[in-house]
């Protein structure tokens, strides 16, 4: 922060805010400060000028103190939307290239073998527990943390990765099993990405299968957010947990059913807090990119 004084007036040419509220306080505070030294300036002898008084100089650094803080948390809110912005995009580039790598290998990658090792698993998953856990993010070539730091989860649907050979290749008769839950105002649960009627109990479950015609996604890809769960870069889990979030408890151990949401941290919610960032790939978009590519019929 430049603070400088020039013909007698207060100069923040670095502490510029972004927001309405921080150019109200920023502007106001300036101005007091402006007159501040104004008058100082004016009370001038012919043979001196007088000093600051103590009182004065306090004055100003209250000013200045109220000024920085009013624009730290705006600041800090705005970090954060960076972050899930950052994020988003992330998880995006994952999904694309997920799809890139289904179309040159005719299956989707398997998740990495550990949180330090970026390779996809050299042995097939043949569970869905076995397909789940992180992005391969060195197989890939994307990159494998969210805004946050924390590695980027990966679950697939066994059919998708290979199957129980690790080579077989997708055709239109393999099933996907993954799920992706919302929830409304109520509370109610409906589907994003499946199909059945899920109902409002925990453990959760759906009464109509994924089938051939009634497909769910073939893969999911998800952020466990700011706040709580996940594994920071580097293989440390996160210590931050809830009880009451239940939503997220099930992204975090759930193998087929995953949550997706908007952000809320009210642990009195249906579902309880929630920050986690999902997406996932859609049969249908694997089903026509393979056809388009001359992989399938």
């Amino acid at each position: 922060m430049d603070l400088s004084l020039c013909n007698g007036r207060f100069q923040a040419s670095r502490l510029v805010p972004d927001n309405v509220a921080g150019n109200v306080i920023f502007t106001l505070l300036t101005n007091e400060i402006n007159s501040l030294m104004r008058r100082q300036f004016n009370r001038k002898t012919a043979d001196q000028q007088r000093g600051y008084s103590l009182v004065e100089l306090a004055v100003v650094m209250l000013i200045v103190a109220l000024l920085i803080g009013g624009l730290l948390l705006p600041l800090s809110a705005q970090q954060e939307v960076r972050n899930r912005a950052e994020t988003e995009r992330t998880l995006a580039e994952i999904q694309a290239a997920l799809v890139g790598y289904a179309i040159v290998a005719g299956r989707l990658p398997r998740p990495a073998t550990s949180a330090t090792n970026g390779a996809e698993s050299a042995t097939p998953c043949t569970t869905d527990a076995l397909c789940t856990g992180f992005i391969p993010w060195s197989t890939l070539g994307i990159t494998k943390t969210d805004g946050w730091g924390k590695l980027i989860r990966y679950s697939v649907t066994p059919a998708y990765a290979g199957g129980a050979t690790g080579t077989t290749l997708i055709s239109l008769t393999s099933v996907a099993n993954r799920t992706v839950i919302t929830r409304d105002s109520t509370g109610a649960t409906s589907y994003l990405a499946g199909k059945g009627s899920c109902l409002a109990a925990s453990p959760f479950t759906c009464t109509d299968a994924c089938t051939t015609a009634d497909q769910c996604a073939a893969a999911v890809v998800f952020s466990h957010g700011k706040e709580r769960f996940g594994t920071m870069d580097g293989g440390t889990a996160n210590p931050v947990s809830s009880a009451t979030s239940l939503d997220e408890i099930t992204n975090d151990t759930g193998l087929t059913q995953f949550f997706s949401r908007t952000l809320n941290d009210n642990t009195g919610t249906s579902g309880g807090e929630f920050d986690d960032l999902m997406t996932w790939i859609p049969t249908y978009t694997i089903v026509n990119r393979l056809v388009a590519a001359g992989k399938l019929p």
